[in-house]
């Protein structure tokens, strides 16, 4: 999509960073995805969310895991709307912003940080890249494709959370796909492990018979009968 853009110094740029995210999006890919890998996959972007200093400070998260068709795998909130302070850690705000995120990358294909950093990098604004729309009107980091590796067409659903920051939102999502993806991994290959043979002990043989020599047999055998041969009655004594 943003396939012209150049680096231009070593300090990651806005170019850079896009071109890092799309790597991600080709890299992170699933065998398969169910409504049991997104209830999971969401449980853990929430247990990590809740581990980090944001969160420490009072800062809340809303979460949405949906197919690319608008079905609903799993939602969650990580906050409440208000408190005895009167400040809330989300506002009914947090979701419409996430619904934007979600229509960006139902849009494009494309996660939606990596969409926000190709437009800064080009120089484009959301209604000269056809996001014009009131459904898009957060082109922030947070919302990320899921794609399959047998299915290169299109993604088939997308995981976006919203907490406030482009580049934490992102980077919460993307890792935890991440991490996800190689867990399930190792769980493949030990399931698939082979199991060691059962074998039953061999019983011992006793020692094999030395081989018989069939022509000293014979020997033996004629000189026996020759020396119990009938003696002659005309035989000297």
């Amino acid at each position: 999509m943003f396939s012209n853009l150049h680096h231009m110094s070593t300090v990651p740029t806005d170019a850079e960073v896009a071109s890092q995210t799309l790597k991600e999006e080709g890299t992170y890919r699933f065998p398969s995805f169910s409504s049991s890998d997104a209830v999971t996959l969401g449980l853990s972007i929430r247990k990590r969310f809740r581990s980090t200093s944001r969160h420490a400070k009072g800062k809340g998260l809303v979460l949405s895991i949906q197919t690319c068709g608008g079905h609903t795998l799993f939602s969650c909130t990580v906050g409440d709307l208000g408190s005895t302070t009167g400040i809330g850690d989300v506002s009914l705000d947090s979701w419409s912003c996430l619904e934007a995120m979600i229509n960006v990358v139902r849009r494009t294909g494309h996660s939606s940080y990596y969409v926000e950093k190709g437009m800064s990098a080009m120089g484009k604004t959301p209604k000269q890249m056809g996001l014009q729309a009131d459904s898009f009107n957060r082109v922030s980091g947070g919302a990320f494709p899921v794609w399959l590796e047998n299915a290169p067409c299109c993604p088939i659903a997308i995981v976006a959370a919203y907490s406030g920051s482009s580049q934490e939102d992102h980077t919460l999502v993307s890792t935890t796909i991440r991490d996800y993806l190689a867990k399930t991994r190792r769980d493949d290959q030990i399931s698939y492990m082979p199991m060691p043979e059962a074998r039953m002990p061999m019983p011992e043989m006793p020692p094999a018979p030395p081989p018989r020599d069939e022509h000293q047999e014979w020997q033996e055998h004629h000189v026996d009968d020759y020396e119990h041969r009938a003696q002659s009655p005309y035989t000297n004594t």
